[in-house]
């Protein structure tokens, strides 16, 4: 069995650096040592005395310390590293480029009243949630050992137990949204013979290269010319 610091190195980067940010930025607003309207995101902050830092640091933070706040960074663990390591595994940069076209699309959700935030993490989990539902959707999911479920249908149970709850459902519907429309540029439209609109930048790729972030992409061999038979094996999308 390995050690909890094994564990913690054998995690994919971008959730590893994710993860360990929201907590370090709960611990540090929980211990008063970081005023949490430092790092809130106010508009009018934002665009009068250009508090730019605000536009990422409101991502890092998930809630105090409570079993939501549990469940959150048990999300960014579980499924984002399985996303991660899964069908983004050596993609980092694909992965990465996800994460802040997710951002992107909150913020400016952000802006709609009825999904106004001071903090957009919550929301970004729960997009990392609905891309993973989609990528793995029969996967089976035990809720609290009460209901089992595929996994397709699991963003839509964790907004149900937060109406029943009494816990706004803003946040998870920003997250859906942005993770729809993520999966949807990405794979649904290309799938149906559409074009695919939403590519990975390559200054992405630039970045992910320069500070060696992850593994190497993976680049497959040309495949010889084989008249006896057709190769069929599972495909991941690239490029997204």
């Amino acid at each position: 069995m390995s050690s909890p610091a094994e564990w913690y190195n054998s995690l994919p980067p971008i959730s590893k650096v994710y993860g360990t940010l929201c907590l370090l930025t709960t611990a540090a607003v929980s211990l008063q040592l970081l005023p949490i309207y430092y790092i809130a995101l106010i508009h009018q902050e934002v665009f009068f005395r250009f508090q730019v830092w605000r536009l990422l640091t409101n991502f890092l933070f998930l809630g105090p310390f409570s079993i939501n706040f549990g469940i959150r960074l048990l999300i960014i663990a579980r499924y984002g590293v399985q996303l991660e390591s899964g069908p983004f595994n050596r993609r980092t940069a694909d992965f990465l480029w996800m994460m802040i076209f997710g951002s992107l699309m909150l913020l400016v959700l952000s802006i709609i009243p009825f999904f106004e935030s001071f903090f957009m993490g919550v929301s970004l989990v729960f997009m990392l949630l609905y891309v993973w539902s989609r990528e793995f959707p029969n996967a089976n999911i035990n809720i609290y050992g009460l209901v089992q479920l595929k996994a397709f249908y699991l963003p839509w149970a964790m907004l149900a137990m937060d109406v029943i709850f009494g816990s706004p459902i803003g946040p998870d519907l920003c997250g859906i949204i942005a993770g729809h429309l993520y999966y949807f540029l990405t794979v649904l439209h290309p799938l149906a013979g559409g074009k695919l609109i939403l590519q990975t930048p390559k200054w992405v790729h630039k970045i992910v290269a320069k500070y060696r972030i992850g593994a190497p992409a993976y680049t497959p061999a040309q495949p010889a010319n084989n008249t006896n038979g057709v190769f069929r094996g599972r495909s991941y999308r690239v490029g997204g």
